[in-house]
């Protein structure tokens, strides 16, 4: 069944050209022109992956991600022009899975489309215990769940696939590079500050749970589960 992408950006030509592209590839699109009329087409279509631009009249998409991440872990791809690295940051602390600026290659944006959606898989039973438990952090592969002390902490695609990769080998320090590889199976000049946003991110939801400490920082090396 084709997946559904929710295109939002103020310029038609973009538009046009991401739904040509992505249609190619055998996705379903729909399109919003401002922010508001994203939040519509959010709630109306329940699309399967945002592409979301940052800039854009009525209600930025800052903004749009704040609503949609109040009730969904959807993944969300940021769309910018601007180039400061705050943007980066930002986007990636309020929950985006991936950031591209402007201008880009359509081809690149429908391979990240379809390595972010590939890397959610669907569940594959009620009864699944294909988990992986460390302390009283349980961690369901199958269907992508993730339990402390029976309380559920929700995280985007990018985040479960990071404490994934950390939860699999707890006494390996993991650098950002190897994050990177492992988190994702194919990645466009990532950087070593846009791992960070996303452990900050991490972090945050799995102390809300009172699960603090959890992942430990590494001065000068990376990351570890402990």
């Amino acid at each position: 069944m084709s997946k559904t992408i929710l295109i939002v950006d103020d310029d038609k030509h973009i538009r046009e050209t991401l739904e040509f592209s992505l249609t190619e590839s055998g996705f379903k699109c729909i399109e919003a022109e401002n922010g508001m009329l994203a939040l519509r087409a959010f709630s109306n279509f329940n699309p399967d992956l945002i592409i979301l631009d940052i800039n854009m009249p009525e209600l930025d998409g800052i903004e749009v991600c704040k609503q949609i991440r109040k009730t969904s872990e959807i993944p969300i791809i940021f769309l910018s022009s601007r180039e400061q690295e705050v943007d980066r940051i930002l986007g990636l602390e309020l929950g985006g899975d991936d950031y591209i600026s402007k201008p880009f290659s359509p081809r690149e944006l429908v391979v990240r489309v379809k390595n972010i959606l590939k890397r959610i898989k669907p569940a594959l039973s009620e009864e699944s215990t294909d988990s992986f438990q460390h302390k009283d952090l349980i961690l369901n592969l199958a269907k992508r769940t993730v339990l402390w002390k029976e309380t559920a902490v929700i995280l985007s695609v990018t985040e479960f696939d990071i404490l994934f990769a950390l939860i699999r080998r707890p006494s390996i320090v993991f650098t950002r590079e190897m994050i990177i590889d492992l988190a994702y199976q194919e990645n466009f000049h990532l950087s070593d500050r846009t791992i960070d946003s996303h452990m900050r991110r991490i972090r945050a939801k799995l102390e809300q749970v009172g699960a603090d400490n959890l992942i430990q920082t590494i001065r000068g090396v990376g990351y570890k589960i402990d």
